[in-house]
């Protein structure tokens, strides 16, 4: 099994941070992984994106020209890179920033209000952790559980205090 996932979105959006815990969930459970960011110079705000390819046999490179999952957390992202989905594939996109459809009808279209949800819950900073959890939960890319692992170590020390608000995001889009 290979599974190919791009995301993409605005500098601040934590679109590395969903692409680095699914690569992290990925390792915890021995599979192989790469994971290839990409973003701006401006950091926040700028353009950000990143490719994860998790498979059970050896990657032989961390370029991907058709994804398996394509998660967009604004419109200029969903615009730029729907294209990338290949067919019967799935398409997530952040419902709470995004109001246009897919122009696709060969794939399997998701709408997450990620940040509706983050708001909801107190932080819409929090609004990645619960569009990863519609991601896992949806492709099985990895296991809840490795999530739920890699989740207790990014937000462990000083983050602590966050853990419990993400542990809540993570659950609540989960299908």
């Amino acid at each position: 099994m290979t599974y190919k996932m791009f995301f993409a979105g605005s500098g601040g959006q934590g679109i590395l941070l969903m692409g680095q815990m699914i690569a992290k969930a990925a390792m915890y459970e021995g599979k192989e992984v790469t994971f290839l960011p990409s973003y701006g110079p401006e950091m926040r705000g700028g353009t950000a994106n990143c490719t994860v390819v998790v498979s059970d046999s050896p990657i032989s490179c961390p370029l991907i020209y058709e994804a398996d999952a394509v998660i967009a957390m604004n419109l200029p992202s969903l615009t730029k890179f729907e294209s990338l989905v290949k067919k019967d594939a799935k398409l997530f996109i952040n419902s709470s920033l995004i109001a246009a459809d897919t122009t696709r009808s060969d794939v399997e279209f998701i709408k997450v209000p990620a940040n509706e949800t983050a708001i909801s819950l107190g932080n819409e900073r929090a609004a990645n952790i619960v569009m990863l959890g519609a991601i896992v939960s949806r492709t099985n890319v990895v296991k809840m559980e490795s999530i739920e692992h890699v989740l207790e170590t990014v937000f462990s020390g000083a983050k602590a205090k966050l853990l419990p608000l993400n542990q809540k995001a993570l659950m609540t889009c989960v299908k």
